[in-house]
């Protein structure tokens, strides 16, 4: 495994880049250029694409994985990999809003989950650095304390070895914490690295930089297009792309919304003690423990926030280094990354079939900021799905399910959020001119008496481009900690030269010149 090395300063590294990818970088493949035929076209090759075609390729089906840009640079590529079935306080909620099967189904998934990524590992000789750690929540207030004895009372009902502790080894002070022995932590890259040459092996078919067009011909065997007008035909198609690239008239614009999160990787002053941790209250604190050239160090992450969304982005990089300071101490910042996840109404992924009425075209979305157990538990439903076989858990992630409370109160919330951007984005305008940007600089700027976006790179180079989203042309946002123009709305996302770095927008922003 390839690792760079770092200045022991306590700077903040310049530009984001995200260690799994820097010291386990996957390697490439061709962008597709003819006509191709197979079993199964899974578009989207992170984690969830990856299992899925891993899984297919070893039954002897033919697979064809198609990402938009380079394998793996996505989510599975900034997360911070904690392999575990303690999502936040959810289980409460689950037993409220969908019953106390329901409610052990996820446990039980996510657990399974674990166990199959663990097997997986070991049995395919993975070093994947995989770890076993126990997961904490816990509590700094009072209110966060209710909402953690609330949670274990939860627990207890369903039988989830989940068990309550008045302190955690961290140098805080805290009211209750929540353990859940038994759980993970691992190199994501080096895990989902195995499983390419898996699937490579297999004779299943990669292809990079071809984004589908968002069209799709229906039918016994539908057919996808590529944006160069290449053509897959298939037996099934499955959106494993973070975003579905096809909507299906399932509405998924409407029943997902985007967040952003932040992550520094640091070298702490003091010793950590082990363990996988996440506060209750807010805003969100998670640590756990990395090595990185063979020295011991801190993933602290949180900050969580709609795409498009919140304050400048740098700053919530400085919030997480001040609190790494104030707990840990900070002696260096070799990496800084952030990631993009997508949560739907109720929380709860949707994994199947795209809508009722679609019986071989599949979705796999909305893992809520815990897709290592939850995308791979979508990559073992689908596998089932596709193949006929029973799975307990086809009910609990149907896409085509729709819980009253509290999916038309998030519903109607949700959308009031994207209208009132939308308009918002439409009366605002630029407020300086675009000759006035420094070096390194990127703001919303006038050109012609229009709104435009503009960044000037380090070279001194001006890139201006149309802010208009190109997916349902609502007005973007800079993003100055990623130098990116993130969409408000549906979480589109686009470098400063306007290509398209996440979905649902597949259509470049166009360019203005200067």
């Amino acid at each position: 495994m390839h690792t760079g090395s770092f200045v022991g300063d306590r700077s903040m590294p310049q530009f984001p880049n995200s260690y799994w990818i820097e010291s386990a970088r996957p390697r490439s493949f061709p962008a597709l250029n003819e006509d191709i035929e197979v079993d199964y076209a899974i578009v989207g090759a992170g984690l969830t694409g990856l299992t899925l075609a891993y899984l297919l390729t070893s039954e002897g089906h033919r697979v064809a994985l198609l990402e938009a840009g380079e394998i793996l640079r996505g989510t599975t590529g900034h997360t911070t990999a904690k392999v575990t079935a303690q999502h936040d306080l959810i289980y409460d909620e689950l037993l409220e809003k969908f019953g106390a099967d329901q409610a052990k189904h996820y446990y039980q998934a996510n657990s399974e989950a674990l166990e199959f990524m663990r097997r997986t590992a070991a049995d395919l000789r993975i070093d994947c650095e995989w770890q076993e750690e126990d997961a904490y929540l816990y509590a700094q207030t009072s209110e966060g304390d209710k909402q953690i004895r609330k949670e274990h009372e939860a627990c207890q009902k369903l039988g989830i070895p989940m068990e309550l502790v008045e302190r955690i080894d961290l140098p805080m002070k805290v009211y209750s914490g929540l353990k859940l022995p038994g759980q993970a932590q691992y190199h994501p890259l080096a895990y989902t690295n195995g499983l390419v040459e898996q699937v490579v092996s297999a004779g299943g078919l990669i292809y990079e930089r071809t984004r589908i067009d968002g069209k799709l011909e229906e039918g016994e065997r539908p057919v996808l297009s590529t944006m160069e007008g290449k053509r897959i035909t298939c037996r099934h198609v499955i959106a494993c792309s973070h975003y579905p690239f096809y909507d299906g008239r399932g509405l998924y614009f409407a029943r997902l919304h985007a967040e952003r999160s932040y992550i520094l990787a640091v070298k702490p002053t003091s010793p950590f003690p082990g363990g996988m941790y996440l506060s209750v209250d807010e805003p969100k604190r998670s640590l756990r423990s990395v090595t990185i050239n063979g020295e011991s160090m801190v993933l602290i992450a949180g900050e969580s926030h709609k795409t498009g969304q919140g304050e400048q982005t740098e700053e919530y990089y400085k919030k997480l280094e001040q609190f790494g300071k104030q707990t840990l101490g900070i002696e260096a910042i070799p990496y800084r990354w952030s990631a993009q996840d997508l949560v739907t109404v109720d929380k709860v992924p949707y994994v199947g079939p795209i809508t009722s009425r679609h019986s071989n075209v599949w979705v796999a979305t909305g893992f809520r900021k815990w897709g290592m157990t939850n995308g791979t538990t979508a990559a073992l439903l689908l596998r089932d799905q596709l193949l006929g076989r029973p799975n307990p858990y086809s009910d609990l992630y149907s896409p085509s399910r729709f819980k009253v409370d509290p999916g038309i109160k998030n519903l109607i919330k949700e959308n009031a959020d994207v209208a009132k951007h939308l308009i918002k984005g439409k009366l605002e305008s630029g407020s300086i001119e675009a000759d006035k940007l420094g070096h390194d600089e990127g703001a919303v700027v006038q050109v012609d008496g229009k709104r435009a976006g503009a960044y000037r790179d380090t070279d001194g180079v001006l890139h201006l481009v149309d802010t208009t989203c190109t997916h349902m042309g609502c007005e973007l946002n800079w993003n100055n900690g990623e130098r990116t123009w993130d969409c408000p709305c549906h979480g589109s996302r686009f470098d400063y030269k306007g290509e398209v770095i996440e979905g649902p927008a597949v259509e470049p922003l166009a360019k203005i010149e200067a």
